[in-house]
């Protein structure tokens, strides 16, 4: 089985990464749309209409099904990409409530919701959580945390000065953070050693529970291949896939 998996850059890999290790796809075509990251910046329709120019690029390689890696795209396009495929297509915001769910069985729990100002303005995650019975909700918009991660620098000064501006009015003790966007598993090293006593949430690990859990999608012993593409500099998608793949 083929899957694509689209995202606004680099982030995405972090999906891909949870897929090859749980070998659920014989093949995955990544496709990064890494000359217009950060979608997070975006407006909605502009947000849809680069999702749907990457649902038509990934066409052209016989999927049979699409992951929205990119948490962005995910609230904004999803209806829109599904309205245009002729194949299954999930997003990732759904898979990590349900996820949360699974892991915080007190419905008074804390949890911290980090994503891009698109992702967090569409309260998607708040909206699914509190439909759950979760209302002790924070959400934060790290803004400089996908720059950072583009830019490689996955620990050290310039990270460890983000968090502490962003987290400075945000309690240690929380249960749980969700990582709402793709790009901060590649951080959560730094994010957990911040918040040490909470469970993080990703969405590579989500989409796995998700697609085994309702779609019955079964682990297989093959060795699953990895296309990547990117629309500018997939040098740097390479390196950090390099990178990150190998951990």
């Amino acid at each position: 089985m083929k899957v694509g998996v689209f995202d606004s850059g680099v982030g995405g890999l972090t999906v891909a990464k949870s897929l090859i290790e749980h070998k659920l796809f014989d093949e995955i075509i990544y496709f990064g749309d890494t000359a217009r990251v950060p979608y997070g910046t975006k407006d909605a329709k502009t947000i849809i209409k680069y999702s749907l120019e990457a649902l038509e690029f990934l066409k052209s390689f016989d999927i049979d099904m699409l992951i929205v890696a990119c948490n962005t795209a995910s609230a904004h396009a999803l209806e829109e990409l599904r309205k245009n495929a002729s194949f299954e297509v999930f997003g990732v915001i759904e898979p990590g409530v349900l996820a949360a769910v699974n892991r915080l069985k007190n419905q008074n729990s804390s949890i911290l919701i980090l994503g891009t100002k698109a992702t967090i303005n569409s309260g998607q995650y708040e909206k699914l959580l509190r439909q759950n019975g979760y209302n002790n909700l924070i959400s934060l918009n790290p803004s400089l945390f996908v720059p950072i991660v583009e830019e490689g620098l996955f620990e050290g000064e310039v990270l460890q000065s983000a968090m502490k501006y962003y987290f400075k009015d945000v309690k240690q003790s929380l249960d749980a953070v969700i990582l709402g966007c793709t790009h901060f598993p590649l951080i959560a090293k730094a994010i957990q050693n911040y918040f040490p006593k909470s469970v993080l949430i990703h969405s590579g690990d989500a989409i796995v529970e998700y697609l085994e859990a309702k779609c019955h999608i079964k682990r297989s012993n093959n060795k699953t291949s990895l296309k990547l593409l990117a629309s500018d500099n997939v040098k740097t998608l390479q390196s950090t896939a390099d990178l990150w793949l190998k951990n």
